[in-house]
């Protein structure tokens, strides 16, 4: 497949946006109606609404630009993604355990991944009109205004979330920081950092590529990184679409806290 032409990329793009909107706001009329919701897995719950919005998704991308691969949580896995040099990755509702509650920290996330990194991301929280877009090279927005991760590398009053366990264990060695409330939604919570809200977040292990395609490309063009501990790049569209532990803050303090963090002591 061709490299994509601006012209054509501006139009994906748009038409990337358009969906996720329109994915938003039909999880949002779904939202507090009555809805048949069921276990998945150890540990993870699906809702009717979770594959309506799927569904609209799927649609709507597949119409926009054939033949790029699909991966999503609430799609059966098609191996012959793996074939493919451009994959749609998409979340049709993440913090789903949340939405259900009723909660208003939930997401949309959709991102165009290339060669294993996201090349365009919209993840939209409708319930705050919170909508967040990047593009690889042309930096990040917040309803369309630009957003950066916060600066510096100390831990002097930053703002951390992540697991409880663990910053309870990082706080024995570096105690001046803030434990931030933890949000249903990953893809959230590093969206807050993407913008500056949380100066640092923790993934706990076990997420996917559906939770984190969109907000690394947001954090990355924010002027941050998410990475594992280790400090190299997530690549995505991987046969076990899963990962470890990660790190996402901005530059300097995500390298500020991978040294630090070698340091915490065992659970």
């Amino acid at each position: 497949m061709p490299a994509i032409e601006t012209v054509d990329a501006a139009q994906l793009a748009a038409r990337l946006a358009g969906c996720v909107r329109e994915a938003g706001a039909l999880a949002l009329s779904m939202c507090g109606e009555p809805l048949k919701s069921w276990a998945k897995g150890v540990s993870s719950v699906v809702s009717e609404a979770d594959i309506a919005v799927d569904r609209l998704l799927r649609e709507r991308l597949s119409a926009a630009a054939p033949g790029i691969g699909w991966l999503s949580e609430e799609s059966v896995d098609d191996p012959a993604r793996l074939e493919a040099r451009r994959v749609w990755i998409v979340d049709p509702i993440d913090g789903t355990r949340g939405y259900i509650a009723g909660l208003p920290d939930w997401a949309v996330s959709a991102a165009l991944v290339e060669n294993g990194r996201p090349i365009m991301a919209c993840l939209f929280a409708p319930v705050a009109d919170e909508f967040f877009m990047a593009f690889a090279g042309a930096g990040a927005t917040r309803n369309g205004v630009a957003i950066a991760t916060s600066q510096g590398a100390g831990l002097a009053n930053a703002r951390l979330a992540g697991p409880k366990n663990l910053l309870d264990r990082l706080g024995t060695i570096a105690p001046s920081f803030t434990t931030m409330p933890r949000l249903p939604s990953l893809a959230l919570r590093l969206a807050r950092v993407a913008q500056g809200a949380i100066d640092a977040a923790i993934a706990g292990g076990n997420s996917h590529d559906w939770d984190l395609a969109a907000a690394d490309l947001l954090v990355h063009e924010a002027g941050g990184a998410l990475t594992p501990f280790d400090g190299k790049p997530l690549r995505y569209n991987c046969p076990v679409p899963r990962h470890g532990m990660l790190l996402a803050a901005g530059r300097e303090r995500h390298a500020a806290l991978l040294e630090l963090l070698k340091r915490v002591p065992a659970s």
